[in-house]
């Protein structure tokens, strides 16, 4: 259960799915994996969520699947029947949650106020659908519950679109983001499968949020470090702020008072998420050197991959 709910906050997306016809759920689940996205919420809403959730499992038993709009015991039993590995429901019934746990099914209940959250955290469940998010505030809604229950996050879904999904992306109380905007019933309907996997590619580059932070350069001592240094912010005006290890010319350039990682430096990227990162860029095959990561308290907020490119070593740091 809580493997399944690891996972669903590595991918970060969770496309709701609404399937009319049974055929397309297939095309529609090698759409969402053609563009990196190897999890899907079948919903309840059609008659044909249970039998489309069958035929994905059958065709890809990797594929992370959930049931969504769950109202039900009967349609939760049916659901997991079917394949489904997670539950979600739109509110917290007790019935669902119960039943869930007692068959050791991840849940995520839809919550919206501190009552109801007060109710999961009686049931141990501190991964909580926000929903209908833009009804109830969007981010600022989830913040401020975050406020009094810093041991829950939450799956926002409803209202989240790619204009706004990079202010849910950083945010350490956001689990994952939902929402039926990564595969709309229309594109499917009209086997849009293209537009779907190209939709997805564009959500999972602003989830990541991949930003260059800066460039360092090695030198072999302190004088050479300062000269480099100068010689930047003399040239183009940027602020020169000396450090302990290194020196800095503006905001992107690092000079290395010594030999640092890499041949010829550095280079750091910015992200959203480090764990995210990490799990989108292992998929590519890039491997981390876990030995480098940093941690302040409990989050990673900085990791060296394994390999340099063009003899720079690449590291992560979280916005």
């Amino acid at each position: 259960m809580n493997d399944v709910l690891e996972r669903i906050g590595n991918m970060g997306l969770v496309p709701v799915v609404v399937i009319d016809d049974v055929n397309l759920a297939v095309p529609t689940a090698k759409a969402l994996m053609d563009g990196g996205l190897e999890i899907m919420e079948i919903t309840m809403r059609t008659e044909q969520g249970i039998p489309a959730i069958k035929k994905v499992k059958e065709a890809y038993p990797g594929m992370l699947i959930g049931a969504g709009t769950v109202l039900s015991v009967e349609k939760a039993k049916e659901s997991a029947d079917a394949g489904a590995e997670f539950i979600v429901s739109p509110g917290l019934n007790p019935k669902i949650v119960e039943w869930c746990l007692d068959s050791g099914i991840a849940v995520t209940p839809g919550i919206v106020t501190p009552t109801e959250i007060e109710r999961a955290l009686e049931f141990g469940l501190t991964i909580l659908k926000f929903f209908p998010a833009n009804i109830f505030g969007g981010i600022k809604g989830c913040e401020a519950l975050y406020g009094p229950y810093r041991m829950v996050k939450f799956i926002p879904t409803g209202g989240v679109s790619n204009d706004n999904l990079p202010d849910f992306a950083s945010k350490p109380y956001i689990h994952a983001i939902g929402g039926g905007w990564l595969c709309k019933p229309a594109d499917i309907n009209e086997k849009k499968f293209d537009k779907i996997t190209q939709i997805v590619k564009e959500s999972v580059d602003k989830l990541l949020g991949f930003e260059l932070a800066h460039i360092g350069i090695n030198t072999d001592n302190e004088k050479e470090s300062l000269a480099i240094a100068k010689m930047f912010s003399d040239a183009f005006g940027f602020n020169l702020k000396e450090g302990n290890s290194s020196n800095f010319s503006g905001t992107g350039i690092e000079i290395n008072k010594s030999k640092g990682p890499g041949d010829r430096g550095h280079i750091a990227v910015k992200t959203n998420s480090i764990d995210r990162a990490v799990y989108y860029l292992e998929k590519k095959g890039y491997k981390v050197d876990w030995d480098s990561k940093k941690v302040k308290g409990q989050k990673a907020i900085a990791v060296y991959l394994e390999n340099e490119m063009g003899g720079f070593a690449v590291h992560l740091l979280q916005k």
